[in-house]
């Protein structure tokens, strides 16, 4: 499973693109608005920073003609390449645009996925990714980590080139359960990031091993 941080804060970003093997970058309405910053400003910073890793932008359109005409702006005007993913929510509108992007040569990542059935309906319609929100699922009594098992099974058995990129987190735990039933891809945001990678024994293993060899290790590097 590849990592992306669903993030668009560039203190967190350049935190983690210093230390954490990022694969990308995703982003939606809400996480622009945390900015406070339109798109115009926050769009051509995240390009410089990701360079040729993954950028996953949703379309803020309704209308299946406007969301191709959206993302074919963002493409031409930042002259994006096979790196750049249009995110589209899996309305009815969503679908409609899903094979009109594709036909335009447009990568797509379908979004806001809650049941198995609508990811494999994007899947047949040529997305590339479908996203399905974890959490949101279990905070509504349902089961999030089940539902993409359910997605990621589906994709094995009908051999479908699409992949699963979970989205929706809240623990650690959530992450080490996608992981364990064969999300292809997580986005995570910045403080459970932060979490993955630590424990607190292995601070105190740093403590110790530094203790333990103050004095011993002589030799000039």
């Amino acid at each position: 499973m590849i990592y992306l941080a669903d993030t668009a804060n560039f203190d967190e970003l350049n935190e983690l693109f210093s230390y954490f093997p990022i694969a990308g970058v995703t982003t939606n309405p809400t996480i622009i608005a945390a900015e406070n910053k339109p798109l115009s400003q926050i769009l051509p910073k995240l390009i410089d920073l990701v360079g040729n890793k993954m950028l996953h932008v949703q379309m803020i359109s309704t209308k299946a003609e406007d969301m191709l005409r959206e993302a074919k702006t963002y493409k031409s005007k930042f002259n994006l390449g096979d790196n750049f993913f249009a995110k589209i929510p899996v309305s009815r509108e969503g679908y409609r645009a899903i094979p009109m992007l594709k036909e335009a040569g447009i990568n797509v990542t379908a979004t806001a996925i809650f049941t198995q059935q609508q990811a494999l309906i994007a899947a047949r319609a040529g997305a590339d990714w479908v996203a399905p929100y974890v959490n949101r699922l279990d905070n509504i009594s349902s089961h999030g980590i089940e539902v993409v098992k359910h997605i990621v099974d589906n994709i094995e058995h009908f051999k479908l080139e699409t992949k699963v990129l979970a989205a929706s987190f809240k623990t650690v735990d959530q992450v080490h359960r996608v992981s364990m039933v064969g999300s292809h891809a997580a986005t995570i945001s910045f403080d459970v990031l932060e979490r993955l990678r630590s424990h607190p024994m292995t601070d105190m293993s740093l403590e110790w091993f530094e203790r333990d060899g103050a004095g011993l290790y002589d030799i000039e590097f």
